[in-house]
């Protein structure tokens, strides 16, 4: 048996119709639709374009998720036929957030379209964020005020950049800078200009093509020991560490007197 063995058989019974049935409407013996059915054999490719087609479910579901267990309608399907995983509540109805651990978000690029990836991770509640799909991913370096190491970012889903708003923040996850939290300061047909409101680090451009996923901010975790008023000290500290950096690769380069 395999997921995608499940998955037809839980969709033909939703649909109340015969493996007869079926078999006649993909053009193909019920015998040979059986075999996929009870996962005899596998499906080649062509077969499974037209039992996509005919449940109008993506092949990549299909394959990958376990249908009886998230309500279609509640499934979010990409264009690329990735997908993120419906919207769960907890027992009081509060949505529940999945939290992108800190010693996994390296390998977040690699599990953000693994069904399996995404059903582990950890789920926090917060009764004021509702209506959306919301994410926590953890702040990493000094580009991320006023969070800092031992952060949370909690973001809600944006499905479509048209829906992105100048000097609005969000969370980026881009093929070639993987998780980072930066404000948009323009929109432009291929790409989008962003900027860390850590004025030390100057705006840049992502190409659309790069972007993975994006998550508007929602709220923040922030570690015990947060002081928001230490931001600015914490701003100039590191200022000055890079300019003594400078100094001393000039001192390095200046000949002996």
């Amino acid at each position: 048996m395999s997921i995608f063995s499940d998955n037809i058989r839980f969709l033909r019974a939703q649909k109340n119709i015969s493996q007869k049935e079926l078999a006649d409407e993909i053009l193909m013996s019920r015998v040979r639709y059986s075999k996929y059915e009870d996962g005899r054999s596998e499906a080649p490719y062509e077969v499974l374009i037209k039992i996509s087609k005919y449940f109008n479910v993506s092949i990549d579901l299909l394959l990958t998720v376990d249908i009886r267990k998230y309500p279609l309608e509640d499934i979010l399907k990409l264009p690329d036929n990735r997908i993120v995983l419906p919207v769960v509540v907890d027992r009081l109805g509060n949505n529940s957030i999945e939290i992108v651990p800190q010693k996994a978000s390296m390998g977040y690029l690699s599990g953000y379209s693994d069904p399996e990836y995404i059903e582990n991770l950890q789920r926090i509640s917060l009764p004021f964020l509702t209506n959306g799909k919301y994410r926590a991913f953890p702040a990493q370096g000094d580009s991320m005020p006023p969070f800092k190491d031992g952060s949370y970012i909690i973001g809600k889903y944006v499905e479509n950049t048209e829906e992105l708003k100048v000097n609005k923040s969000y969370v980026f996850v881009t093929l070639n800078d993987g998780i980072s939290y930066k404000r948009l300061k323009a929109k432009k047909k291929k790409s989008i200009t962003v900027a860390a409101d850590n004025s030390f680090y100057k705006p840049y451009d992502i190409s659309l093509g790069e972007v993975v996923e994006i998550w508007q901010y929602a709220s923040g975790i922030f570690p015990e020991d947060f002081e928001p008023d230490q931001l600015e000290n914490y701003n100039l500290k590191d200022l000055f560490l890079e300019l003594r950096k400078d100094i001393e690769k000039l001192s390095n380069k200046l000949p002996p007197h």
